[in-house]
């Protein structure tokens, strides 16, 4: 469980991170949306127990990161942006030296075999980490995280500098990860990454959380997003009239024979479908649209623009 209650982190006079609560139960895999400067890093720096926060509380399986910050940080898997480890030492060496540095003890040997071969770095257990590419520096990056076998994982752009197969392969393992009970908070700016892999979206920006929650569902949580599309039925001119005419219905066009209705905030899709019925122009087919995470993240940030 990765929990953040109220937590603020200001620098002087900015507040990077204003007031923001949200958890991560196990086996969930929360994406972590937002602009450059967002917040995203900062929050991720103050539960990895790098930096401690001005106000609120952090906690990682139940340990606070404040009062028992080396308890907590004991079961986390933080892997940064911009993954570094000394250029030198083989890719072997150094989770071993990362293994013992866990408290990993005698089976830390083992344990670095098995995140070798989970990883797809067995071949190159003995290549130096400078030679290594960008993806395989970020496999090595995951190994690290993943050595004293963590509840809870923070990724701060995770397949930022991947080729399309290696995010697949990436997505994939942490996938499972999730289904064997890892909660899995990581972030990115960019949205099919964010859609194709959490099971929630958290959009931040200046600070703030502007929604939470499952892509298909923050429609009903964020105004001028609800989409009806239409087939007409019976009277399709009257029905157009009518719906032109409606004050719940923000737009209509037209697209390969259905009408794309957008609706205003407030209105209810059902009673929309009521009135057309009611004045014999029910129609021959409907269904709703869900919004494509591109929208949400619009409509959220516009919405901290005008809060600003």
């Amino acid at each position: 469980m990765i929990r953040a209650d109220r937590l603020t982190k200001r620098f002087g006079p900015i507040a990077a991170v204003q007031d923001l609560s949200f958890e991560v139960p196990p086996g969930e895999i929360l994406g972590f949306l937002g602009p450059n400067g967002a917040g995203k890093s900062t929050t991720l720096r103050i539960l990895s127990g790098y930096w401690p926060p001005t106000s609120g509380r952090a906690s990682i399986d139940g340990f606070d990161l404040v009062r028992a910050s080396l308890a907590a940080r004991r079961r986390l898997g933080y892997l940064p942006e911009n993954f570094a480890a000394p250029p030198e030492l083989r890719v072997q060496e150094y989770l071993r030296f990362r293994a013992g540095l866990k408290g990993l003890g005698r089976g830390r040997r083992a344990r670095v075999e098995e995140v070798l071969e989970q990883l797809g770095l067995g071949p190159r257990r003995r290549q130096p980490v400078g030679a290594l590419s960008k993806g395989f520096r970020q496999r090595l990056g995951l190994a690290d995280a993943l050595l004293a076998k963590p509840p809870a994982l923070l990724l701060d752009e995770p397949l930022s500098g991947l080729d399309p197969l290696q995010r697949l392969e990436f997505r994939a393992f942490l996938r499972e990860q999730a289904r064997q009970g890892t909660a899995i908070l990581f972030s990115s700016h960019v949205l099919p990454e964010v859609e194709d892999l959490a099971d929630r979206v958290l959009v931040l920006h200046r600070g703030r959380m502007r929604a939470l929650g499952p892509p298909g569902e923050l429609a009903t949580r964020l105004p001028g997003l609800e989409r009806l599309a239409l087939r007409p039925g019976a009277r399709p001119a009257e029905a157009r009239a009518l719906l032109a005419a409606d004050p719940g219905v923000a737009t209509l066009e037209e697209s390969e024979g259905e009408w794309i209705l957008r609706l205003r905030p407030g209105t209810r899709p059902e009673e929309l479908l009521q009135r057309l019925a009611a004045a014999g122009c029910a129609p021959a087919e409907f269904r709703r649209l869900r919004p494509r995470l591109e929208e949400l993240f619009r409509e959220a940030l516009a919405s901290g623009e005008e809060e600003a």
